[in-house]
């Protein structure tokens, strides 16, 4: 039974998505494993130092802050529930507890999840990491 992969081509896909968007959570070279991924806090760097993977043309855009406001929205949300329901906390220390938090695990988690990301789009060969150009369709044919 063959796998189906994205792109179409089994000569193209060896490169593992869990291991690649791994080693991106983990801001490393989702190629290599070594070089480091970014340059600044959310700046990926434009070719990895350990290997001269190219990462210059990257396209992560928006989806890691969506995908972190998803994740710790959740923890939150769930974690002020379970805490209202159990205690008699006031207003104010919901507040110095909750936003605190929010805060700090949006600042935690939004440089991994960008790496995650990085490297999705490096093992499915998109926009630009499979050796061709990117081709933007504006205005398609009818």
């Amino acid at each position: 039974m063959s796998e189906i992969h994205y792109g179409g081509d089994a000569a193209r896909n060896d490169r593992s998505l869990i291991r690649s968007m791994w080693r991106g959570f983990l801001c490393r070279c989702p190629h290599c494993g070594e070089g480091r991924l970014f340059d600044r806090f959310l700046k990926v760097a434009p070719e990895c130092s350990a290997c001269g993977e190219a990462m210059h043309h990257h396209r992560a855009d928006d989806l890691p802050a969506y995908l972190v406001i998803f994740i710790v929205g959740h923890i939150v949300v769930g974690g002020f529930m379970g805490v209202e329901m159990t205690s008699g906390l006031g207003l104010w220390q919901h507040l110095a507890i909750w936003v605190p938090l929010t805060i700090i695990g949006s600042i935690v988690l939004l440089q991994p999840v960008k790496g995650a990301v990085v490297g999705l789009q490096w093992a499915l060969h998109m926009h630009g990491f499979g050796g061709e150009e990117d081709v933007l369709d504006d205005h398609p044919e009818l």
